[in-house]
């Protein structure tokens, strides 16, 4: 695995160097097998080994003339080894490069990917694990309903990017695979035991069917796999923004002493990250939906696909990663209030005890519906005269002839929210 933090940029993944490094590699591995077949001469092998070399900038040149780059590729390549060249290439097709090494590019770029996605995991497990006890409101519908713990939210987040971290995997898997099957894919010019021997050397799964190309369904889930990390990111960009807000303010994200927040107003701090964040997600979308589009394909192939996949595979997968680094440098930096929290907690006067004090008056005789009935009527009062919840539930002789003050003080407490938290990170592997 790629160390973190010393892995090599996403981008030169894509870059013209890396890609005809990988087809040169094909190529001259593809000899390899011919050679073990009988095919290819010593003495040509050894001069194709030591001799095959390219130019990016020459291939350029060349294809500004043919206006075909692996024609491009193999004319450069042919310069460098000289008459031996003319098994280079024997009995492949394009696509057969093209397809090969863009699997190996995609696997290259899942693997930094995978990491990015551990470290998010692990930014979100030491928050969780420092946070874990600490109390703040539960929302549904942007309102409060009942307590939880931060901890517990981002327990949720480490859970949540563990299925991340699955579905990359799975796409990796999805997308190692190679072929050498030649025009159509029938195999008619080029021993299976190439295509073998070839996909094995580059750590890739040879297909088991191909026509002249890869099948699109591959990369476009592989595609749906970056974008739905994507949407995971976004998902907790746009949590981390609400809880940003001014009304609310119980995470923060890093502001530098030197950063400035508005052009115009000096007091601002925005969520500039997570919005960056949730913007790029957004792209990726909408990349998924171009790769699904590049499944249907005429027969045993045309290059529709092609076009599109040199601008939706580096841009998403540049992206996916800048994102994730983004989400785990939020995450490691994000600034947490407890104090605020806990003022949040007692914004609405007690209502968040409501289903406690609902659940007690059951079990002391009555019926949900009375029960429902006045435990509503009381939190009405309680919101609208800004009184507290549990001086209204005192003053109320119906309920108190049932309930005593030790019940109130189990009810109103707020341990009992807590005590399934350990049993949960436990189950989420914290």
């Amino acid at each position: 695995m790629i160390p973190r933090y010393t892995r090599p940029e996403i981008g030169n993944i894509w870059e013209d160097e890396n890609k005809f490094s990988i087809w040169l590699k094909i190529e001259i591995l593809a000899c390899e097998a011919m050679h073990e077949l009988g095919i290819v001469p010593a003495a040509d092998l050894k001069r194709i080994k030591s001799r095959a070399a390219f130019s990016v900038k020459r291939i350029n040149e060349i294809e500004a003339k043919v206006n075909h780059d692996v024609i491009a590729f193999l004319s450069n390549v042919a310069e460098h080894v000289g008459p031996s060249s003319r098994f280079i290439h024997r009995g492949l097709t394009s696509s057969d490069v093209l397809d090969t090494a863009l699997a190996v590019q995609m696997v290259q770029a899942m693997d930094i990917l995978i990491v990015d996605v551990k470290a998010v995991r692990k930014a979100a497990a030491v928050k969780a694990k420092k946070y874990k006890l600490t109390p703040m409101i539960g929302r549904s519908h942007g309102v409060h309903a009942e307590p939880i713990t931060f901890g517990l939210k981002m327990a949720l987040m480490y859970d949540e990017f563990g299925r991340a971290l699955k579905r990359l995997e799975a796409a990796r898997e999805v997308i190692r695979v190679g072929q050498l099957s030649g025009a159509v894919g029938t195999h008619a010019h080029i021993d299976p035991f190439v295509e073998q021997y070839v996909c094995k050397k580059l750590g890739l799964k040879p297909a088991a069917i191909s026509t002249q190309i890869l099948q699109r369904d591959r990369h476009a889930e592989y595609m749906s796999a970056v974008a739905l990390v994507g949407a995971s990111v976004d998902r907790w960009a746009t949590e981390f923004r609400h809880l940003q807000r001014t009304e609310v303010l119980e995470v923060e994200e890093y502001f530098g002493e030197e950063q400035k927040g508005s052009s115009a107003m000096p007091h601002k701090k925005n969520p500039i990250t997570g919005e960056k964040l949730c913007g790029l997600a957004r792209l990726l979308r909408g990349n998924l939906v171009a790769a699904l589009e590049n499944v249907a394909l005429w027969h045993e192939r045309d290059i529709s696909h092609s076009s599109v996949e040199r601008v939706i595979l580096p841009d998403s997968t540049i992206a996916l990663d800048h994102m994730l680094v983004g989400l785990e440098k939020l995450t490691h930096n994000m600034l947490v209030s407890p104090e605020r929290m806990k003022e949040n907690l007692n914004l609405t006067h007690g209502l968040i005890h409501s289903q406690q004090v609902l659940l007690m008056l059951t079990q002391k005789g009555f019926t949900r519906e009375q029960a429902y009935r006045m435990v509503q009527r009381h939190a009405m009062a309680a919101w609208d005269s800004r009184r507290n919840l549990r001086d209204l539930i005192e003053a109320d002789p119906e309920i108190m002839a049932k309930v005593s003050a030790g019940d109130l003080d189990q009810v109103f407490n707020l341990a009992t929210h807590f005590r399934d938290v350990a049993r949960t990170f436990k189950a989420v592997g914290l």
